[in-house]
């Protein structure tokens, strides 16, 4: 079930946060991690060489294949070189999970164009770049999956906060359209576009990011809010993630295209 076995994945942003040794990970190196231990060999993208290190290093101490590439994902021309390296080394890409997106915060008064403009490069204009060089490939194919990484944050608006973070809201919900828009086009070709929507995630992002800009440095405190604020009563973590990806890129996913999986434990549910 959920074989990988003969595929090759391209795992956008398979670094993390944090200490190479933490045992909290982020979202693309646990989705890198599972598709190699399902049989896959990844090309690993980050713009961190470190962290994309720690990610290989583990997969190969399991005896799993894969490679580093470093890449910015907001750049054509790295992304189009990216693309050819895989092809080149692995002859053929199977699956792509774009994986690249992180928020800032403000409303629109608030937010500086700059900010603005990042916010969309760095969550939606990545996604766009690494269909844009890899569908072509899988259209030589006959076929592919491809999952972009969404939020809820594209899906509800949860006022409840206090907090705004309108270009990251708007970023990922723009990659929900993406991705369905990109389906439609692609459906009769074997190409899938998919979307995981994840919630509140316990992510190293929680512990050495957002505890300082947002949890009057106290992590602690942070987590609990968080936790309490779900409706299961705690945070999802990266292996929920990457579960979902896992599974949208599957053959057994072969019927499913144009959707999203809401990762989130009854979260968006229970917002306004």
């Amino acid at each position: 079930m959920l074989s990988m076995k003969g595929k090759v994945a391209i795992v956008a942003g398979a670094g993390s946060v944090g200490p190479a040794d933490g045992k909290i990970w982020g979202n693309g190196k646990t989705a890198a991690v599972l598709l190699a231990r399902q049989g896959a060999s990844v090309l690993l993208l980050d713009i961190d060489a470190a962290a994309m290190a720690a990610t290989q290093a583990i997969i190969q101490g399991e005896g799993g294949v894969c490679a580093t590439h470093r890449c910015d994902m907001t750049v054509a021309a790295d992304v189009s070189e990216m693309v050819q390296a895989c092809v080149d080394r692995f002859k053929r890409i199977d699956i792509l999970v774009n994986n690249v997106g992180g928020s800032a915060p403000g409303d629109p008064v608030a937010m500086s164009e700059e900010v603005w403009d990042r916010q969309i490069d760095f969550n939606l204009k990545t996604a766009f770049l690494g269909c844009k060089f890899v569908i072509p490939i899988m259209l030589g194919q006959g076929k592919g999956a491809i999952v972009n990484i969404a939020s809820v944050a594209g899906m509800r608006n949860d006022s409840r906060s206090g907090r705004s973070h309108v270009g990251y809201s708007a970023a990922k919900a723009g990659v929900i359209q993406l991705s369905r828009s990109v389906a439609g086009t692609y459906a009769k070709h074997g190409i899938r576009v998919n979307t995981v929507v994840p919630g509140l995630m316990h992510t190293p992002l929680v512990e050495y990011r957002l505890a300082r800009t947002v949890g009057g440095n106290d992590p602690q405190a942070l987590i609990d809010a968080r936790n309490a604020s779900v409706p299961m009563g705690h945070m999802g973590d990266s292996w929920d993630v990457a579960h979902a990806v896992l599974f949208l890129a599957s053959d057994e996913a072969r019927f499913i295209t144009a959707t999203e999986i809401v990762v989130d434990g009854g979260s968006t549910a229970a917002m306004p």
